[in-house]
């Protein structure tokens, strides 16, 4: 009885285990577009604001369109309804790109400054 026990546990284990693994990256952040850009505009911000399974994108002309986990691969693309568009990204989010062809590339800013103790002050008369 307790085998069985364990072995119950086990496999309820195994099973919240896998579907952890297939939450999507977080794609909230600045892009850059790197490639076949609209309007050539390479190297304009893009922006995408994620809000659980919904996300809202600025492209880099400036328009605005929601988005949501593709069905067919909810773990690595997602769908833009309102362009009849899918878009690939990668598994760390640096990258997206789009059923026509334009590559989005996220902007990494500088790492954040160490802040140390403040300096002690000696007042001397």
């Amino acid at each position: 009885m307790k085998a069985l026990s364990l072995m119950i546990g086990a496999a309820v284990a195994a099973l919240a285990t896998t579907g952890a693994s297939a939450q999507s990256a977080n794609l909230t952040g600045t892009y850059r577009c790197i490639q076949m850009c609209r309007d050539g505009m390479i190297g304009a911000p893009a922006y995408i604001t994620q809000n659980g399974s919904n996300f809202n994108l600025v492209t880099e002309t400036g328009e605005s369109y929601r988005a949501w986990p593709d069905w067919s691969a909810p773990e690595s693309r997602i769908w833009i309804d309102a362009r009849d568009e899918s878009a690939v990204y990668s598994p760390d989010g640096i990258r997206i790109q789009f059923d026509d062809g334009r590559v989005w590339q996220r902007v990494i800013g500088p790492a954040p400054a160490l802040v140390g103790p403040a300096p002690a002050v000696v007042w001397r008369r």
